[in-house]
């Protein structure tokens, strides 16, 4: 006589012992990330690391799939981001208005990056990176948080809308202003091109909505077409393209191995 096996609900969620380990290592390396640019100390990095899983692991039982498990991880890390926030010596009051970080009307703009040689482009995104990393800690939280969310972590727009309670229009406008922000600080490592730069070839209404575009064509990360853009818009999207390149490389660290296994641990333990 065959013997039928226990039915298995194959939407019941999956056990925190085999589900959390699984997600130290798929999520941890990012969420430590995001620990040291917004808190710019290893150890505090490393403390919201331990407090996101730990509050995972004591919440998982009332998580039940109802959203997916990198939003939840990261709204809980947004939270503890927040709580573990102190106001630091130097943090600027503004971020400065639209006018003030458009470069149209600069007398001589910077050089293409991606046209230089070779050991001149490595020099280039070195130098991008480490003003971007020191700039984005003195951004205002209102400001960070989105950015580092949306361009380090790598979330879409919709997702940091939910993990941080906002409209999505208004983390779009965050992190196009701070972009643009961090834009400013890489321009001052570009090189320049020789002699002063034509006038705009376009009203400074048509700059903006093509720097409009182009944002959000960043955002959704979409090729964007630049065949009728002048050299001033050309030169100021590129530098845009390297911005976006050297967030993307400060989301490169792992995880750090004495941190995973106090981690893992620590969830056994429990």
């Amino acid at each position: 006589m065959s013997t039928i096996p226990p039915h298995r609900d194959t939407n019941a969620p999956e056990p925190a012992d085999s589900a959390l380990p699984r997600l130290v290592d798929e999520y941890g390396g990012l969420i430590y990330s995001l620990g040291l640019r917004f808190c710019g100390d290893r150890h505090d990095a490393e403390d919201l690391v331990q407090e996101v899983f730990t509050q995972a692991m004591r919440s998982w039982d009332a998580f039940e799939g109802r959203s997916s498990p990198k939003t939840w991880l990261y709204t809980i890390a947004a939270r503890a981001c927040q709580r573990m926030h102190r106001r630091r010596a130097g943090e600027p009051a503004r971020i400065g208005s639209l006018d003030e970080l458009l470069p149209f009307g600069e007398p001589r703009i910077a050089a293409i990056a991606a046209d230089q040689e070779e050991p001149l482009q490595a020099q280039i995104r070195a130098e991008a990176r480490e003003r971007v990393e020191r700039l984005i800690a003195e951004l205002p939280d209102e400001f960070r948080v989105p950015l580092i969310l949306k361009e380090i972590v790598g979330l879409s727009s919709p997702e940091v809308a939910q993990i941080l309670g906002l409209e999505e229009g208004t983390v779009r406008s965050r992190v196009h202003r701070a972009r643009l922000r961090l834009r400013a600080e890489v321009d001052r490592v570009l090189p320049r091109q020789p002699g002063e730069a034509a006038e705009p070839a376009y009203p400074a209404q048509v700059c903006l909505d093509l720097l409009e575009a182009k944002q959000e064509a960043l955002d959704r990360g979409v090729p964007f077409s630049q065949d009728v853009i002048c050299d001033r818009c050309l030169s100021v999207f590129a530098s845009l393209d390297v911005t976006q390149q050297a967030c993307r490389d400060l989301a490169a660290g792992a995880l750090p191995s004495e941190l995973r296994e106090r981690l893992l641990a620590a969830l056994r333990s429990r």
